[in-house]
């Protein structure tokens, strides 16, 4: 069984010291601890959470925003981009027989869920943050995201 206490400990050391990631396999556990690249979000659950321990609790969610511009906006359409915060696989709905989150078209407020992503089988709900209208969704269900990639565009009129 893995000791959390001991893992949160890693954690707290990776995060206070220079290094960028930590990987130490003991008594047939590997844990791997590493820093993201620095974003506007907290992401910090879901990157540094070890594989062996990622069901032990569940993600907070966490609100979307759109790094690669100062205030988000695509400066052409006046839409929001929304970025994905990590690496992971873009869902649209809480499970596979669910309605969506979000569909085009649909009303927004800051704060309200609109997609998951799954990093290292965690389930990180991602929340709005501009209220306004989707037009565009730039992914599609299931498919592999990247850091940065543009999931959604969102006219906040």
């Amino acid at each position: 069984m893995i000791d959390l206490d001991w893992i949160r400990r890693l954690i707290d050391m990776v995060d206070g010291s220079g290094i960028d990631s930590l990987e130490i396999s003991r008594f047939g556990t590997r844990v791997r601890i590493a820093k993201s690249p620095p974003v506007t979000v907290s992401t910090a659950a879901a990157s540094a959470m070890p594989v062996a321990a990622a069901t032990a609790a569940p993600a907070e969610p966490q609100p979307l925003t759109a790094p690669d511009s100062e205030d988000g906006e695509d400066s052409a359409s006046g839409l929001v981009e929304v970025n994905s915060p990590m690496v992971g696989t873009f869902y649209l709905a809480p499970a596979p027989d669910a309605p969506p989150y979000v569909e085009t078209g649909d009303r927004v407020e800051k704060g309200q869920t609109v997609c998951i992503l799954e990093a290292m089988k965690l389930m990180n709900e991602l929340e709005a943050e501009v209220s306004g209208t989707i037009r565009e969704i730039c992914v599609e269900n299931a498919e592999p995201v990247e850091f940065g990639q543009v999931l959604f565009r969102i006219d906040p009129t």
